[in-house]
């Protein structure tokens, strides 16, 4: 991470030193801004014990926030750390100006190069700047996740330096949006007034105020609850699946919705597998800034699955045939209660490897001598496909190709979908299989493209359920990715206590005409039965109804409706800005792992 960050500190010093016209202002550009770099580099080291004392972690967004409220941060400073704060200035101050005279004398010392030398040598510097600021000779850059190697947070944290986390968290927090400029304002209790409507919840089942969508579910609990493992199916549509009318790629899985919980019009909450992970892991309602997996304060303490099930004595795991840093996908996890990532490196002889990573049966055999391994012990796993992504590379010879020439998109997925097979071919035949609860679900559709603001037809996804005591039947109500995780918890036996404002879809009345919560860029679709309100920016929120095809057509405005989607489309920004997604810090009474073997 050192590397990383001193290729990008010194990209424009060498653009400077090779490319300016006079030596003289190419020579005082050059120290000063490499003077400047090293005190950014000396002021963040120093700053970081303290900072490591409060909050646990290196400098980040707080420290970012605290610079914007100078007189009040100094003031409380200069009162309790008054001998740090002159030290540590003091020698940051006196080590950037040596840095500065040390710099000029190296550089007014130097022979002059003519401009051939340095046009000679350029093409050389940017491609060693270039190779150590991707660090990486991999499918993708190394970033932040790569120094994730652990469950403890604070051994993450110091793998990575402050100036880069620094830097890091003020780069995430520009790309968060804030959805009032966008959609309009709502007092924050009515937005958790409304939110809670659709969540199904009895007002008593709420347990804290701090925590407002904190709440007991109650299910039928198990002395020993179900293990849970959730298949995340890349880029699968309801479009490439037979059994909900698309193209016949998907043959494992129409068998399989015939011996589970099958839901025909699940929708997924976005376009992103980030999305889909945010949705189905951690119940967590989209908003218009990128999934929760790449945002700074969702780092540790966020709300998911793993990090509940953690908490009830289960081991859990996140499988992935490709290498975890994309998408931060390995920092997320590691900080909010995966025990393991296991990932690309840790497959040691794959049949086949590809851009994305090992093959997707590599990935399921690789699953099944986990899930074997913990014994008794329940366990939660998240596991993740490769196969069907683009350049769609899989093993000759598994299947009966749909298309010539072999790598396209219809056949990866069915490629997937014989791997699906394989894993159930594998658990089928081992102990595990009798106490495990199997979700199958995709993450988003391919592409998600069309004329209208939300084009909901290319959200639909397949989403199926299968275990021990979970119902034999075809669920036709609307349901939202977000809904899943509830709906689990009652399936594997455990009670619980969450803030998820998904619905258990087994726990709602017959009439409920259920809902689907999608983001579409910046347009926030909220469906109701055959109605969606859409708020896009900047301009008046639209009512549609919804027909059999999905197509949306404009229809008188319904305030309550609208009223309700608003509420939606700024929960999930209010909860993670005031920090309200996550698990009360010590169980509710009689919320212990008793049971748990």
């Amino acid at each position: 991470m050192d590397t990383v960050l001193l290729c990008y500190l010194l990209a424009v010093p060498v653009l400077a030193r090779l490319l300016l016209p006079g030596e003289r202002l190419a020579r005082a550009a050059t120290a000063l801004l490499l003077a400047a770099a090293g005190f950014l580099l000396v002021l963040m080291e120093l700053a970081t014990p303290a900072f490591l004392a409060e909050y646990d972690q290196r400098p980040n967004c707080l420290f970012f926030e605290y610079l914007l409220y100078p007189r009040e941060v100094f003031g409380m400073l200069w009162a309790s750390h008054r001998a740090a704060l002159l030290g540590g200035g003091a020698l940051t101050a006196a080590i950037g100006w040596m840095l500065w005279r040390r710099l000029r004398t190296a550089l007014d010392g130097e022979r002059t190069w003519g401009w051939p030398r340095r046009l000679l040598v350029l093409p050389l510097v940017l491609a060693l700047v270039f190779i150590g600021a991707r660090s990486s000779f991999g499918h993708r850059a190394a970033n932040i996740s790569t120094a994730s190697f652990s469950g403890s947070r604070l051994a993450n944290e110091l793998a990575l330096n402050s100036s880069f986390s620094m830097l890091y968290a003020a780069y995430s927090q520009s790309q968060e949006v804030d959805p009032t400029r966008l959609y309009g304002r709502m007092d924050w209790a009515e937005i958790v007034a409304r939110v809670r409507k659709y969540s199904g919840v009895p007002q008593e089942a709420y347990t804290q105020g701090e925590i407002p969508t904190l709440h007991r579910q109650d299910v039928a609990a198990r002395s020993r609850p179900l293990n849970l493992v959730i298949v995340l199916q890349e880029s699968l549509g309801a479009g490439f699946v037979g059994s909900l009318g698309g193209l016949p790629l998907t043959p494992n899985l129409d068998r399989l919705a015939r011996e589970g919980l099958y839901f025909t019009r699940l929708y997924a909450t976005g376009t992103r597998t980030a999305r889909g992970i945010e949705a189905v892991l951690a119940g967590f309602l989209p908003t218009p800034a990128p999934a929760v997996l790449k945002l700074p304060e969702a780092q540790g303490g966020f709300f998911t699955l793993a990090s509940l099930l953690q908490r009830h004595g289960y081991a859990t795991d996140y499988i992935y045939g490709g290498v975890a840093n994309f998408d931060n996908m390995r920092a997320f996890c590691l900080g909010n209660g995966f025990d393991r990532v296991i990932e690309e490196e840790h497959f040691s002889s794959p049949r086949f490897r590809g851009t994305w990573g090992v093959s997707d049966e590599d990935w399921v055999e690789k699953a099944n001598e986990v899930f074997r391994a913990h014994g008794d012990r329940p366990f939660f796993a998240l596991m993740l496909s490769t196969s069907n992504h683009d350049p769609f590379e899989f093993p000759d010879g598994r299947i009966e190709l749909y298309e010539q020439p072999a790598n396209t998109r219809h056949n990866a997925i069915k490629y997937a979908d014989y791997a699906l097979g394989r894993l159930f071919e594998l658990a089928q035949k081992e102990a595990y299989y009798a106490d495990t609860v199997f979700l199958i679900v995709g993450d988003h559709d391919a592409r998600v493209f069309g004329a209208d603001f939300v084009p909901a037809q290319r959200f639909r996804i397949p989403g199926l359920i299968l275990g021990p005591g979970v119902p034999v039947r075809r669920e036709a109500r609307l349901a939202s990715q977000v809904d899943l995780g509830p709906t689990l918890l009652r399936l594997i036996g455990l009670r619980a206590e969450h803030p998820m404002v998904g619905r258990d879809l087994l726990a709602l009345p017959a009439q409920d005409p259920g809902r689907a919560v999608m983001q579409y860029d910046l347009n926030h679709g909220f469906r109701v039965g055959d109605r969606m309100v859409v708020h896009c920016p900047s301009r008046p929120a639209q009512t549609f109804a919804v027909d059999e095809s999905d197509r949306l057509h404009p229809v008188a405005a319904d305030p309550e409706l609208t009223r309700d989607g608003l509420a939606h489309a700024l929960w999930a920004s209010e909860s993670y800005r005031r920090r309200l997604y996550r698990l009360a810090e010590t169980p509710a009474s009689g919320q212990g792992t008793a049971g748990v073997r």
